[in-house]
């Protein structure tokens, strides 16, 4: 079960294990929100053919915010066979960045590698404020079978 908010707005700091219905219930209450649930439905298969297993949900979608303008999310690289990932995951430029987002309504990087500016993994980097840099939750959710 998700944790409420706290007055920040944001989780409380650590890792919130949901299923994706969980996710829909909690954050699926709007029209906008329902529109970025949809752009995650088509992710999630592209992620799983690749042998993904766990994602990690972050951004103003797991906040109180009413209208978020996009999730940021970042899926776990442990199984997962690149040959097999859709090419607009991996590009990272400017344009795919942008095309990213069209095609799933999200920002979206690997886990397991390092943020640019702060060099955190992007798992931990999701888990701190970027306004306050106090520690805050994000949401994981298992895609696939684990092994």
């Amino acid at each position: 079960m998700l944790p409420e908010f706290e007055d920040t707005g944001n989780l409380p700091p650590g890792i919130h294990l949901a299923s994706l219905d969980e996710v829909i219930e909690k954050y699926g209450y709007n029209p906008k929100r329902a529109w970025l649930i949809d752009g995650l439905k088509l992710l999630i298969p592209k992620l799983q053919v690749a042998g993904c297993k766990l994602i990690y949900l972050d951004g103003s979608f797991v906040t109180s915010k009413e209208l978020p303008g996009d999730y940021d999310l970042c899926w776990s690289l442990e199984g997962v066979d690149e040959s097999k990932l859709d090419l607009s995951l991996v590009d990272f430029s400017e344009q795919g960045r942008a095309n990213m987002e069209t095609l799933y309504r999200g920002d979206i990087f690997p886990a397991e590698i390092p943020e640019g500016a702060s060099g955190k993994l992007f798992v931990e980097f999701f888990m701190t404020d970027k306004n306050t840099g106090d520690p805050k939750g994000i949401v994981a959710i298992h895609i696939g079978k684990l092994s």
